[in-house]
């Protein structure tokens, strides 16, 4: 009742009360011995999240989980996303903390997409894409393809609307490790789903075979972990752990011009 009644709210009456929340629910947190990249914020530590209760595992100024430290750090000291040009990005799910920073860095060049969400600038479907080719100079797209039936298709999807030179970020969960990705088009239901993929609407449980699948799609791949590119006391000041996850970094060849 009380969830319904918040969606209910307009926009901003939703952002106030989030974030009046957030400012009390912080304020056991005040202090230093972490940073997030995210929000530029101190706090004497992350808050423990998630079911398995992760230690350093959400900031509580802004919400970043892990892999959203990491992926904004990525963005910063590994690509040209902040370097001042005209960039074209599109942002598929946009999560709530990145969407303000990003549309201010990059202005009319940003556009955020999403099939559910109202807020998103665009309704998009990933496997049917509604922008012709060599549009994009980047593409980021976190934890969505494990829930589209057909990724492969999204993938090649979104390699169609990249520009030649352009660059994606496209990451999910790997739970499956070192296997083979799991997936079975016969498993519809939301409790055989949580049962078997571990939550109630994916559609598979990706392996480290996954970087095959972009590839497939003419991706070229560069794979990273938070242990090679920064220092332990990075690594444990912005709460950078196991659970960031990879970074997927793939580029479209310009020679498809």
């Amino acid at each position: 009742m009380l969830r319904s009644t918040f969606r209910s709210l307009p926009f901003w009456a939703q952002d106030t009360l989030r974030n009046t929340r957030t400012s009390v629910l912080s304020l056991p947190y005040r202090g230093t011995g972490r940073t997030c990249p995210v929000c530029n914020k101190n706090s004497r530590k992350f808050k423990n999240y998630g079911i398995l209760n992760r230690v350093d595992g959400q900031c509580t100024q802004c919400g970043a989980l892990e892999r959203h430290r990491f992926a904004w750090l990525y963005f910063e000291r590994m690509t040209n996303l902040f370097d001042g040009a005209f960039k074209k990005m599109l942002h598929v799910g946009a999560e709530r903390g990145f969407e303000p920073r990003l549309r201010n860095a990059l202005g009319l060049g940003y556009t955020t997409a999403d099939l559910f969400d109202p807020r998103a600038d665009v309704k998009m479907d990933v496997t049917d894409i509604q922008y012709s080719d060599n549009v994009f100079d980047v593409i980021y797209c976190s934890h969505v393809l494990e829930h589209v039936n057909d990724d492969r298709k999204a993938m090649r999807e979104f390699y169609r609307v990249l520009k030649p030179g352009g660059w994606a970020i496209l990451l999910v969960p790997i739970l499956n490790g070192d296997n083979a990705t799991f997936e079975n088009p016969e498993i519809t239901s939301p409790e055989e789903r949580l049962a078997i993929y571990g939550q109630e609407d994916h559609a598979r449980k990706y392996g480290n075979d996954y970087i095959d699948r972009l590839r497939e799609a003419g991706f070229t791949v560069k794979k990273s972990t938070v242990y090679d590119i920064f220092t332990p006391e990075e690594r444990k000041g912005m709460g950078l752990t196991d659970s960031c996850g990879d970074i997927f970094y793939c580029t479209k060849p310009k020679a498809d011009a």
